[in-house]
C-alpha cells in the first residue's frame, strides 16, 4: 500500500514527504496553484518514492512557480530521483540546488 503524500510550506520552501505517485498526488494537484505561491525551493528529501506521474507533477509545479516569477530549485534530490530525472532528460528543468546546472 502506498504511503500518503504530505506537504507543508515554510519560508518559501515546499517540503514534500511520503510517496509522490499517480495514487497519491491528487490532493497536491488540486491545491497546486495555492501551494506554489511564493515558492523558491522544493524540498524532495522526504520523498521515499516518485514515479513518472509524480515527476510530471514536479515539472508542473516548477512551471506554476515560473509563471509567478520564481525559478525554484529542488533540494534533497535522491540518487533514485536523479536517475529518473536523467532518464526523462529533465536535468535542465528539475535543477538541484545541490548541483545547479
Amino acid at each position: 500500500m502506498a504511503e500518503d503524500l504530505r506537504w507543508h510550506v515554510e519560508a518559501k520552501t515546499l517540503f514534500l514527504q511520503g510517496e509522490l505517485d499517480r495514487e497519491t498526488l491528487i490532493g497536491l494537484w488540486q491545491q497546486r496553484e495555492k501551494v506554489m505561491q511564493s515558492i523558491e525551493m522544493i524540498d524532495v528529501s522526504g520523498l521515499q518514492r516518485v514515479d513518472s506521474a509524480g515527476l510530471a507533477l514536479l515539472v508542473h509545479l516548477r512551471q506554476i512557480a515560473q509563471q509567478q516569477g520564481a525559478r525554484p530549485l529542488f533540494s534533497g534530490v535522491t540518487d533514485k530521483l536523479h536517475s529518473l530525472i536523467t532518464l526523462y532528460n529533465l536535468q535542465q528543468i528539475i535543477v538541484s540546488a545541490d548541483n545547479p546546472v
